[in-house]
């Protein structure tokens, strides 16, 4: 597929390093969800994972900028890392509301779709993995992060539901509210970037 590319395009391995940088702040999501041990620890980690992968981007775009010949179209070079970028922008604004609305104690929904972030950002790096050498085999991973979202999208319609049901106080109900659509839209941005991936495979099939 992408055979005829001179070896010196080093993008496939820099949207793997961005892929992998993307799963260690979702390990650290979830760690923090599950333990809830020292938060604030939780949330400074996450910020420089974060920043990270600002520079990831920057890199990607500074090397596409100065690139004559691109493995696949510029644009979906561009698109497919900033979609990267805006899954581990999500996952940090997650982390900062948890701490900005003082939350004392996680529930079991936001542990689960914890889970369900770490296993969708998980397949993105396993789509990544394969872009370059055996991109025939991304639509699985694409299907399986799209069953992820689905998966994610009900676990969060489920614990608002139960919030409305049972939370008394207007306030918290809120604040849990806006987390939960905080999680779950971090694996509508792993389906943003799988649908991008889709594309490309598509156009250099």
């Amino acid at each position: 597929m992408f055979g005829l590319i001179p070896k010196e395009e080093k993008f496939f391995v820099m949207f793997r390093d961005m892929a992998k940088s993307i799963v260690e702040g979702a390990v650290a999501l979830k760690d923090m969800l599950d333990n809830f041990s020292d938060p604030l620890k939780s949330k400074h980690l996450i910020k420089e994972i974060e920043h990270k992968c600002d520079l990831h981007t920057h890199d990607i775009i500074k090397k596409l900028n100065k690139s004559f010949i691109t493995p696949f179209d510029r644009e979906d070079i561009y698109s497919l890392a900033a979609s990267l970028d805006d899954i581990m922008d999500i996952i940090d604004s997650a982390t900062q509301h948890i701490i900005v609305y003082h939350i004392d104690r996680i529930t079991p929904e936001a542990k689960e779709l914890g889970f369900i972030i770490l296993k969708s950002c998980q397949t993105v790096e396993k789509a990544l993995d394969v872009l370059e050498k055996h991109p025939q085999r991304i639509t699985d991973f694409c299907v399986e992060i799209n069953s992820l979202e689905n998966e994610a999208d009900r676990v969060r319609s489920d614990a608002i539901s139960r919030l409305f049901n049972e939370e008394k106080d207007p306030i918290r109900l809120i604040k849990w509210k806006e987390i939960y659509e905080n999680l779950e839209l971090v694996t509508d941005k792993c389906e943003d970037a799988a649908n991008i991936l889709e594309s490309v495979v598509v156009k250099n099939a």
